[in-house]
């Protein structure tokens, strides 16, 4: 049976893909939009990685009630990924709405599993990180953005789900990533010591490895 659901949710990822690559590579949706762009990124990259991505969310959670809520964070981690690491911007039209769903799909949760404190303390950390942040962005402006601290809120809100150390553990990761690659791109002289690089890939990808591994990483 896991397997079975670890395929199906692979298959609904490589539609999600289809769409997102299609959404991303028309931003920004206010305008004109950049001519002679289907995708954003050549197939099958972000196809292949978001299937992937489904397939693991699914093996992580199982047939449980919130591998709805994760599966459409996976879906609006890519399409957010994707223009941020094009554009440098994470748009309110994705990040507000996802923080509504997610909090939507976390309540039907909640409510299926009898995990009322478990909602409580998602929002709790939801209303944190956006806080941190936000304070992190005033003090250094050239580092984080309104984009950052909004996208804060949302991985707080699914981080929390799980538990305070998974929050702890998601906001560090996304810093350590984001030095990484920084370190990667210097030492490849891709970027220099004023470069600036989006962090909400990095904010993804910390709170990604976290969501994956924190049935074993937490107790």
């Amino acid at each position: 049976m896991t397997a079975l659901l670890a395929a199906a949710a692979g298959l609904l990822g490589l539609a999600v893909a289809v769409l997102v690559n299609r959404a991303a590579g028309r931003y920004p949706w206010d305008g004109p939009g950049p001519r002679g762009r289907a995708t954003a990124v050549r197939p099958p990259v972000v196809e292949i990685g978001t299937a992937l991505l489904f397939a693991l969310v699914a093996l992580r959670f199982g047939s449980s009630w919130e591998l709805p809520a994760y599966l459409f964070l996976a879906g609006s981690a890519v399409l957010l990924a994707v223009i941020d690491l094009q554009h440098h911007k994470l748009p309110n039209r994705v990040v507000l709405p996802s923080i509504a769903v997610g909090a939507v799909l976390l309540t039907g949760a909640a409510a299926g599993e009898q995990a009322w404190p478990a909602l409580l303390r998602a929002g709790g950390a939801g209303t944190v990180l956006f806080a941190v942040y936000l304070v992190l962005a005033l003090i250094s402006p050239r580092s984080l953005g309104m984009g950052d601290v909004k996208l804060a809120a949302l991985l707080g809100l699914y981080l929390g789900w799980l538990g305070w150390g998974a929050v702890v553990l998601g906001a560090a990761a996304g810093f350590a990533v984001q030095a990484l690659v920084a370190l990667v791109l210097l030492a490849g002289r891709r970027v220099s010591l004023r470069g600036e690089l989006p962090f909400g890939p990095a904010m993804l990808l910390g709170a990604a490895v976290v969501i994956g591994w924190s049935g074993s990483l937490l107790p």
